[in-house]
């Protein structure tokens, strides 16, 4: 793939739900800074050993609370003893800082070992966001955490909810990056496979499993004891309340599903945007998407009940992730008694493809512009260069420059990449619905730009089966 250049488009509007009271905040927009070291540690997500990249010593590393408005300032040290080092921070539009995005090769040149960095930047809209680790595969180490930000001051919520929590969700392998990316980069490519686990919050368990009496493997029943570290970290609730689920996906490959045995749950924030609200009893979330939903606790307050993770959009390999969603009127915080929920299957398009389509902009919000001013068609397609397996947009694969972009653009360095656009459109003669297999592509490191103010419409369609 390459890179885009591009304009966001204005946040979302406000929307009312008549029925609820309004919650107001009076936070004020404040400095937040903070001092991070990113090194490698032994951990156990799930149950077995292995290198976890954390942030002062936690993984995932620690959650960022703000207010709209604010200031965040992150001095980020590189700790790792051999590889470079960026932080992304995913669904902040860094309005005035794109240095601060964090995209190696693209807004900043890799921290070096050793090297410390400093992240300035403004959170402009209140929502549901996270950060990750945006070179290399150090995501699949573990380097993320969660964004949180709240509406500023002297503005309304058009929530109400008596208390939150944040499920972050992302796939574990036992392998190394090192070994991932040797395989990815190999001749001919060396797949590593599906992931071990799926984990909430940083924890899984693959050796165990918290519903042995209920699952079809041999796996013995997981024996926790206290702080282990890939025990589930249970949902502690009190009956006939409403909770703020605050879900994001960063996960490296997997599409995951997310239901909560007996609950509705109530789909309100999606990306950062508050939505109109729609019921379902489960949710689609796919890599970089964060969502809030509303869940309320009106089942019978003596039990407990299965919050589950599975895989959708590949044919699953890696058993669903579980943890219990605990009433604290319940005799015990144990496993339910009864068997967790079954993913949906995982090949039905037309049921994921229904649930993207109850996702609609709030009342209120800004319309589509009903004209734009330019155009591009992109194909996703995996291709070949010289043996080599490769991914590309239009058929041209990315080769990232020596020279970050924004430092080539600023500076006016012709050198830097190459200034000539990349094709704006596909062969027209490309049958997407029956792609030809590895088919040869090229490899290029040019960028769109467009003038300011200007409206482009981007098709995006994949090819890969």
């Amino acid at each position: 793939a390459y890179t885009i250049i591009h304009i966001h488009k204005p946040s979302m509007g406000m929307w009312w739900i008549a029925v609820v009271a309004i919650l107001t905040h009076t936070a004020s927009a404040a400095v937040r800074e903070y001092n991070w070291e990113v090194e490698y540690k032994f951990r156990w997500p799930d149950c077995i050993e292995g290198m976890v990249m954390t942030v002062n010593d936690q993984f995932p590393g620690p959650t960022i609370n703000a207010v709209a408005g604010d200031t965040i300032v992150v001095h980020l040290t590189n700790k790792l003893a051999t590889e470079g080092l960026v932080i992304h921070w995913h669904g902040i539009r860094q309005l005035g800082s794109p240095w601060a995005d964090g995209a190696a090769g693209v807004t900043q040149c890799a921290i070096n070992p050793g090297e410390t960095f400093t992240y300035n930047f403004t959170v402009d809209k209140p929502g549901t966001h996270f950060y990750h680790g945006h070179y290399g595969m150090q995501r699949s180490a573990g380097l993320y955490g969660s964004l949180i930000v709240d509406v500023a001051e002297g503005k309304r919520e058009p929530l109400r909810y008596d208390g939150e929590f944040n499920l972050l969700l992302s796939d574990w392998w036992h392998e190394s990056i090192l070994s991932q990316e040797l395989g990815l980069s190999s001749k001919p490519m060396r797949w590593i496979g599906e992931a071990q686990s799926i984990l909430i919050n940083g924890r899984g368990q693959f050796n165990c499993s918290i519903a042995a009496q209920f699952s079809n493997e041999s796996l013995p029943s997981c024996k926790f004891k206290d702080g282990d570290q890939c025990a589930p970290q249970r949902l502690h609730v009190e009956p006939n309340k409403t909770y703020r689920i605050r879900l994001a996906s960063t996960t490296a490959l997997a599409s995951l599903n997310l239901a909560v045995q007996g609950h509705k749950l109530v789909v309100v924030e999606a990306d950062g945007n508050y939505i109109t609200p729609f019921v379902t009893d489960d949710i689609d979330i796919y890599s970089g998407e964060s969502y809030s939903v509303l869940l309320t606790t009106d089942q019978d307050p003596s039990q407990n009940y299965w919050i589950s993770v599975g895989v959708r959009g590949r044919k699953p390999k890696t058993p669903p992730a579980l943890t219990v969603l605990h009433y604290v009127t319940a005799p015990s915080s144990e496993p339910p008694t009864s068997p967790p929920l079954v993913t949906p299957q995982w090949n039905d398009f037309e049921r994921s493809k229904n649930f993207s389509k109850k996702i609609l902009a709030a009342m209120g919000s800004p319309s589509p512009p009903r004209k734009f001013n330019k155009r591009l068609i992109l194909l996703n397609t995996q291709n070949l260069i010289d043996g080599f397996t490769k991914w590309a947009l239009n058929n041209v694969s990315l080769a990232v420059p020596g020279t970050p972009y924004l430092g080539s653009v600023k500076y006016k360095l012709k050198s830097g990449f190459n200034w000539k656009s990349p094709p704006k459109s596909f062969s027209m003669d490309y049958d997407i619905m029956n792609p030809p297999r590895f088919r040869n592509t090229t490899q290029g490191n040019g960028i769109y730009m467009f003038p300011f103010n200007v409206t482009v419409d981007v098709i995006l369609q994949n090819a890969n089966v």
